[in-house]
């Protein structure tokens, strides 16, 4: 597995000699690292991972950098779902003759750049070497397009998506309190701490009515990977539940753009700053806020 993923990882900037180098040496200048390569990932579906990874890439560049999303849930083309967009040609068409990178670089809404994972896609996990091999060639100008590529993946803990995480220079865990989707985020942190030859994980804390109970689910699994795992985890930060979030979904847009105002896209720029800069999330729901909340899902 961790040679699948090594090669997975060439699929974004990386060359063959930086792959197969087993030396050590000095971290490159900023610029020749190429992109950040984040995977953005979760235990089951329905936590709002998607969600989150579009409108990350929108506040990325609205904040001035140039962002790539490929969706790597392969046969699930949510990201042309949340766009309100639809592409002709996924990621595995890439596999066709004649078929190249600008065929299936979709330049979509609200200035999101990103591949398609397709819909209805079987045995896409399946490639042969040949296959892997031209894949890597085709995607490779990837890493001069972008400073942050989005690898949005499947759910759960299947090889296609173990692939992805372990080839990614970041990870972003997304979760939510209810308890099946702690139990399933702390499988990914098992099977992540197994394979993952260089960890960097973090979680995101999807729905929460307040910091503080974002705080109690990341402490949860903060202790339960030290005590288990013997691995220490980090939050990135949280999204407070909105409903503006499930009215943008219904609309077909991204919350950050429908409702840019709202207390999920004010968490959006916290998550942002959290990455670009490394600063602790400080957005606060306040009683206004916490009125306006209670009030709406009423309706």
């Amino acid at each position: 597995m961790v040679d699948q993923a090594a090669r997975l990882r060439q699929l974004v900037d990386k060359s063959e000699y930086e792959a197969q180098r087993a030396e050590p040496v000095s971290p490159p200048s900023l610029s020749a690292m190429g992109p950040r390569v984040i995977a953005i990932t979760s235990g089951k579906g329905g936590v709002g991972k998607t969600n989150i990874a579009v409108n990350l890439a929108i506040a990325l560049g609205q904040a001035g950098q140039r962002v790539l999303v490929i969706d790597a849930d392969l046969g699930m083309a949510n990201v042309d779902v949340i766009l309100g967009s639809m592409s002709k040609k996924h990621l595995l068409n890439l596999l066709e003759q004649g078929t190249e990178l600008k065929d299936v670089l979709m330049n979509g809404p609200y200035g999101v750049r990103y591949i398609s994972g397709g819909s209805g896609i079987e045995k896409a996990a399946d490639f042969t070497y040949e296959e892997r091999q031209r894949l890597i060639q085709k995607l490779t100008a990837c890493g001069q397009m972008a400073d942050i590529i989005l690898i949005d993946t499947g759910a759960g803990l299947g090889k296609n998506v173990m692939d992805f995480i372990l080839a990614a220079d970041e990870v972003l865990l997304v979760t939510t309190p209810e308890p099946t989707a702690l139990t399933d985020a702390y499988a990914v942190l098992k099977a992540y701490s197994m394979y993952a030859a260089q960890k960097n994980i973090k979680l995101i804390v999807n729905r929460v009515y307040d910091e503080t109970e974002s705080r109690e689910v990341v402490v949860k699994l903060q202790q339960t990977s030290q005590r288990f795992l013997q691995m220490n985890i980090d939050c990135l930060g949280y999204v407070f539940e909105d409903s503006a979030v499930m009215k943008s979904v219904r609309q077909q847009q991204p919350f950050l753009a429908a409702h840019p105002n709202s207390i999920a896209s004010r968490c959006i720029q916290g998550l942002v700053n959290s990455i670009l800069y490394g600063s602790k999330m400080t957005v606060k729901r306040g009683w206004k806020g916490f009125l306006r909340q209670i009030f709406n899902f009423a309706h």
